[in-house]
């Protein structure tokens, strides 16, 4: 038997992570006298940690986020309206074993799609099935499905997912079949999922924004029932560098 043997067994079965240390196993075993089992010990968990980080990527990838945002890339210091802390618990996903909701919102520009994918990058890596959609995408889907007679099986897909993420309501408007649409889906995730939704438009003004005060009324006690809302008040990231730089030009020595 060669060593070479070994590897392509390993790769036949997939156990790519064992396939890529082996050698350098082999090399340890030889020189430190390592005990086979404990050498074998070793490579399983390399195995399991590889395997574990394929399924954090493939979770990553088919959530759909626009961008790859983490928390470690966020900077509080520039929007202090913002509780770090709360942020930051959100990313132990308790929330969504309590099936609550996270509301950010705020004007444009603050970071509310940032944290929320931040969140949802999280729950990918954690194996929680997320997917990540901007309202007007979402509505746009639904009523598609209505058409074609298969909003059921729409719903019974978003639903699928521990985790929705529904970004920019408010930006764009939406019909009043559109409302309705959303808010099926939304009636059927409340108090079974968890919902994350980032909005330019406080709450007050939902009902022109989905062009019906009682729908808009009836989606946001279903949001707000079990949540965590987050109020953004501060300047856009999308200045951030004038403001900064303002802000240094302004300085007295």
């Amino acid at each position: 038997m060669k060593f070479k043997d070994v590897v392509d067994n390993l790769n036949i079965l997939k156990l790519d992570g064992m396939a890529n240390c082996l050698s350098e196993y082999v090399d340890k075993i030889n020189s430190e006298n390592i005990p086979f089992l404990d050498a074998l010990y070793q490579l399983t968990k390399l195995e399991i940690a590889n395997k574990a980080e394929r399924s954090s990527q493939f979770n990553i990838r088919i959530a759909h986020f626009p961008y790859y945002r983490t928390f470690e890339d966020f900077d509080f210091s520039f929007q202090p309206s913002i509780n770090k802390e709360q942020v930051l618990e959100l990313a132990s996903l308790r929330f969504i074993e309590e099936k609550k909701n996270v509301l950010l919102i705020g004007s444009p520009g603050t970071g509310k799609t940032h944290i929320a994918t931040a969140i949802g990058i999280e729950a990918a890596k954690n194996r929680v099935s997320t997917y990540f959609i901007s309202c007007h995408d979402l509505i746009s889907q639904l009523s598609l499905a209505h058409s074609e007679n298969r909003l059921v099986d729409k719903i019974k897909q978003y639903n699928r997912y521990k985790l929705l993420i529904i970004d920019e309501v408010g930006y764009l408007p939406v019909d009043k079949t559109g409302a309705n649409l959303l808010f099926q889906l939304l009636a059927k995730r409340y108090e079974k999922y968890s919902t994350i939704v980032t909005s330019n438009q406080q709450f007050s003004k939902w009902g022109d924004v989905l062009s019906d005060a009682t729908l808009a009324s009836a989606i946001l006690d279903r949001l707000l029932h079990h949540s965590y809302v987050f109020n953004i008040t501060g300047n856009s990231f999308r200045i951030k560098d004038k403001i900064l730089e303002k802000r240094d030009n302004n300085v007295v020595y």
